[in-house]
């Protein structure tokens, strides 16, 4: 029996060449790195300041080191939250997301062995996103992309994103959510709140928006990965369910109801307790749920293989999580088409 490749789906980059051509095509907002200590920096993305950044975000050397002390044999490659630039022009945010996929894709041609790529759009602008999403799939061999939680303020059950959500159901395409410009940020100033509270909230409102909104009825072929094992969507889905029979603002856009839209989401393994890991598994299925790190960042979950390892799961359900479905996830039709000609 093969052993089963362990795929890391949560996975951010910035590489200092990446930060020197977005400086050069956008000075204004391109991003700069100032050392802290050897080990990490802070990251100026327009102006605003992020720290501590780690060095595997921008050191590729240092990237395989520790994907290889933590039994990681491949990560899904995505940019940095910081550099989503949704609060710019479109056409400079357009500009920006062609820079970054083109050095995630020659990253990917690099290391073909140890690293997939996803996209990032410029989501202000959705047909511009769409274009760019079918040209990083079809030009660039990416698997999809990652979008944020919301695009200045605006849900994803958006009617302006129907161009990109049609294009994503014809690409087969790996989207991954990921929380930005939080919820309630007023009110999650202390104790890094905006992180522990505000991310896993924002993703479940993303969640929430994709399920009321029609979205993944309307598109059954989507795969959305809400990552951060789903904010708070997974636990409250009987709640949803609920509301919907009960009320009729969720019948609005959601004729047939929750539940079939809802078991069309997957979620990542970030969760940072093997007991609610367990959980999600055992009330979800391993089908639902893959490898995640979150990669370099310090929530991350670096010990991602070593912790899923460890549950009291069966092996079959072990090796789902830690790379089998993500395998299914990320082979687009394109992709699949390929493998069979080459038969």
């Amino acid at each position: 029996m093969s052993k089963t490749r362990t795929i890391d789906t949560h996975a951010h980059v910035l590489t200092e060449e990446t930060m020197a051509l977005l400086r050069q095509a956008a000075p204004k907002v391109g991003p700069k790195i100032t050392p802290i200590d050897a080990e990490s920096a802070l990251l100026d993305v327009a102006g605003v300041a992020y720290k501590p950044f780690p060095r595997g975000g921008w050191d590729v050397e240092r990237r395989l080191q520790d994907m290889d002390v933590a039994g990681v044999d491949m990560q899904v490659l995505s940019v940095t939250p910081q550099t989503f630039l949704f609060n710019q022009e479109a056409a400079l945010t357009n500009e920006t997301s062609i820079i970054q996929n083109d050095q995630i894709a020659k990253l990917v041609r690099q290391h073909p062995d140890r690293f997939m790529g996803i996209a990032t759009l410029p989501m202000q602008a959705p047909e511009l996103a769409a274009a760019e999403l079918t040209r990083s799939m079809s030009k660039l061999g990416l698997r999809g992309a990652q979008i944020g939680t919301n695009t200045n303020g605006k849900n994803l059950d958006d009617p302006a994103l129907e161009p990109l959500w049609a294009a994503a159901s014809e690409l087969d395409a790996f989207i991954m959510v990921h929380p930005t410009a939080v919820a309630g940020a007023d009110r999650l100033k202390s104790y890094y709140l905006a992180n522990l509270i505000g991310n896993p909230l924002d993703t479940t409102i993303a969640a929430a928006s994709l399920v009321f909104g029609g979205v993944l009825e309307r598109f059954p072929n989507l795969k959305f990965l809400m990552v951060h094992g789903g904010g708070f969507t997974p636990y409250q889905a009987g709640r949803w369910i609920h509301g919907w029979n009960v009320r009729d603002e969720g019948k609005v856009n959601l004729p047939n109801g929750p539940a079939a839209s809802l078991d069309r989401l997957y979620y990542d393994t970030i969760l940072h307790s093997k007991t609610n890991l367990e959980f999600l598994i055992g009330s979800l299925g391993a089908s639902r749920v893959v490898l995640g790190s979150d990669y370099p960042y310090d929530m991350a979950m670096l010990d991602c293989v070593e912790h899923v390892r460890a549950l009291n799961i069966s092996e079959t359900d072990r090796a789902i999580v830690l790379g089998q479905q993500a395998e299914k996830l990320l082979a687009t039709r394109a992709q699949s088409a390929a493998k069979v000609a080459a038969r």
